[in-house]
C-alpha cells in the first residue's frame, strides 16, 4: 500500500468536513464555566515573536469528555490512542422534531428506524445525534432558559445509551448541545446519561457543529484531542471525511 497515493485519492474524491466551533471569548460553552482569557505573553515589538497565555476550562466549545470527568478512577485523555480518534460515523438527525420540542431525548425507536434505513449500526462506530442545536451561536441560545429560569434543550435517552454501548458495541457517541442529558433531563435524574455512558470508558464529544451537512452514513469521523496527562477534557479539533457526491 502507498499511503501517499491514498492520500491523495481521497482528497480527490472526499470533501473534509469541519465539526468543531472556534475556539474564543464567545464560543458557545456550559453555563457553568467562565469564558476563555487570554494574555499577551510576550509580543513582536519589544520580544521579536509572540505568544499567548490561554485560561480556559478543558470542557469549553467543542470538546471531548474523557471517562474521568464523570467517572472517578476510570480512563483519562492520555489513555485513548491515536487509533480511537478515527471512527465510522452514524448520524441520527432528528432537526424537525427538536425544533417542535426542545426537550426532544433520542430514542432506542428512533435508533431502530435509522437502522432500518441505513443498516446496522457497526461495532466501535461514532454515533451523532443531530439536532440542528449548533444553529444556536450563543450560550444563552443554547440554555434556551425560558421565563422561569429553566433550561430547555435536546439530549439522548437512557434506553438509547444502552443500546447502542451493550447491543452495538459503539466507540463514542457525540451531540450538539453542551450536555449528554437533556436540559429537563439532567433536572429529574442528575446527569444519568452522561454519568452512563462515561462510566463505560468511552469517551463522547459536545458541541458538535455541521452534523446537518453529512450523510447519516459512511463517512468517517476523526476527533482528536491532547494527550493530557490526568485529563478529563479538552477542546477538540474533530473532522469527517465524506466522499463527494454522498
Amino acid at each position: 500500500m502507498n499511503l501517499w497515493n491514498t492520500l491523495n485519492e481521497l482528497n480527490e474524491k472526499c470533501e473534509w468536513v469541519e465539526l468543531s466551533n472556534v475556539v474564543s471569548e464567545s464560543t458557545p460553552h456550559w453555563s457553568g464555566f467562565g469564558d476563555l482569557k487570554q494574555r499577551m505573553v510576550y509580543d513582536f515589538k519589544n520580544d521579536g515573536f509572540r505568544a499567548i497565555e490561554y485560561t480556559l476550562v478543558g470542557q469549553y466549545g467543542t470538546h471531548v469528555d474523557a471517562p474521568i470527568h464523570f467517572c472517578e478512577g476510570l480512563e483519562t485523555l492520555d489513555v485513548f490512542t491515536p487509533k480511537d480518534f478515527a471512527k465510522p460515523l452514524c448520524v441520527i438527525k432528528k432537526l424537525d422534531e427538536c425544533k417542535a420540542n426542545h426537550d426532544y431525548e433520542l430514542s432506542k425507536a428512533d435508533i431502530l428506524a435509522w437502522e432500518a434505513k441505513n443498516g446496522k449500526i457497526p461495532p466501535n462506530a461514532f454515533v451523532a445525534f443531530c439536532s440542528g442545536w449548533s444553529e444556536r451561536t450563543t450560550s444563552s441560545e443554547m440554555d434556551n432558559c425560558d421565563e422561569a429560569g429553566v433550561k430547555h434543550y435536546p439530549g439522548w435517552s437512557l434506553e438509547a445509551l444502552k443500546f447502542l454501548v451493550e447491543e452495538r458495541n459503539v466507540g463514542a457517541v457525540g451531540h450538539e448541545t453542551s450536555d449528554t442529558d437533556s436540559a429537563v433531563g439532567a433536572m429529574a435524574s442528575g446527569f444519568a446519561c452522561e454519568t452512563y455512558i462515561l462510566s463505560t470508558g468511552r469517551y463522547q464529544i459536545e458541541l458538535l457543529k455541521n452534523l446537518k451537512n453529512l450523510p447519516e452514513t459512511g463517512a468517517v469521523i476523526f476527533s482528536t484531542f491532547l494527550k493530557i496527562a490526568g485529563g478529563t477534557g479538552f477542546p477538540a479539533r474533530c473532522f469527517a471525511l465524506v466522499e463527494k457526491g454522498e
